[in-house]
């Protein structure tokens, strides 16, 4: 018996009385393995100041974190019939949402929300891992149309950010047919000539990797991004090769030519602000030209009209219609 523990140690809490200490004061990088104190944390937005590395941002901090002064609006999804297969493994898939939404504090693994980004409007579409691990169900597919046509009558970019292990396996076939819907709904972004632009986040994978969040115009990542399809197991087994060693890392990625920047995330708005102004600004540009065009035809033909820019080549590449 330790007598220390088991009787001293009562005896003082008793005299002293008992006190409410937070279990989550520090929390451990799972790269360096040092421990973070957590208003260090916040302060340096879930990344180690030890060695960097980015551990997973809260939906809300991440919004937060993205819009100017953290001020947003989210947007109401339309409601989808829930549980369409009536699934049950060892609990019933609606048990399994109802424990989601008591966890994460969201409705659905998607947020869709609306603000400003250096004072540039824009249309977000971010994933919460936290519920039921990003996965991809009906509901996720209808979010993502409504953040796309909700970018398309703000004529704002849209940027989707992804952090999903793939599709709901609960909905079955239900689920994988939202990859070609949220592929269309990136073609109606693209057909209104704007930007669409995708921040991968840990981890992007499955059916989400293979639709929406490999279609940007631009993508970005994190530092130490996993990236990939389905596993590195299951994959060798089925190549029956090795692979090398984090090909599915944000890293790799870059050096093989499938995304197109990393960045960290303290640069991430001013990134993205800088990208969405020289892709609208360029837009803006070609249409303003088109209209000149126009008014000198209407004025005088050809004698004396403009001449109208047409680039050939860039973001802004055929995006000049008469208005």
């Amino acid at each position: 018996m330790n007598w220390l523990t088991n009787w001293v140690k009562p005896k003082i809490k008793a005299l002293v009385g008992e006190t409410d200490v937070p279990d989550n004061l520090w929390h451990k990088c799972q790269n360096c393995g040092q421990m973070i104190f957590h208003r260090d944390l916040e302060t340096h937005v879930h990344v180690c100041q030890h060695c960097g590395h980015h551990l997973r941002l809260p939906l809300e901090k991440r919004l937060q974190h993205l819009f100017d002064d953290g001020v947003y609006t989210k947007v109401e999804l339309p409601r989808v019939k829930i549980d369409p297969l009536k699934f049950r493994d060892k609990k019933r898939y609606t048990d399994r949402l109802k424990e989601a939404q008591a966890k994460s504090e969201t409705g659905e693994a998607i947020t869709v929300a609306h603000g400003k980004v250096e004072g540039r409007p824009v249309v977000v579409a971010a994933f919460n891992f936290d519920f039921m691990g990003g996965s991809m169900g009906m509901a996720v597919g209808e979010g993502f149309l409504t953040a796309a046509r909700l970018a398309v009558m703000q004529q704002a970019p849209l940027i989707a950010i992804p952090s999903s292990g793939g599709a709901r396996m609960q909905e079955g076939f239900l689920s994988l047919m939202q990859l070609p819907r949220t592929t269309i709904a990136v073609e109606e972004v693209k057909e209104a000539g704007l930007p669409y632009i995708v921040l991968l986040t840990d981890p992007t994978t499955g059916g989400v990797s293979a639709s929406f969040a490999m279609l940007g115009d631009i993508h970005i990542a994190e530092p130490g991004t996993r990236i990939g399809f389905a596993g590195r197991d299951v994959i060798e087994q089925t190549v029956r090769e090795t692979l090398p060693e984090g090909f599915q890392t944000a890293e790799y990625l870059l050096d093989h030519g499938m995304i197109d920047l990393i960045v960290p995330r303290s640069k991430q708005r001013e990134t993205l602000a800088n990208l969405i102004g020289l892709l609208m600004d360029g837009k803006a540009s070609a249409h303003s030209a088109a209209e000149k065009a126009d008014d000198a035809d209407e004025d005088g033909g050809d004698e004396g009209g403009l001449a109208i820019p047409t680039p050939d080549s860039g973001p802004t590449a055929g995006d000049a219609k008469p208005a």
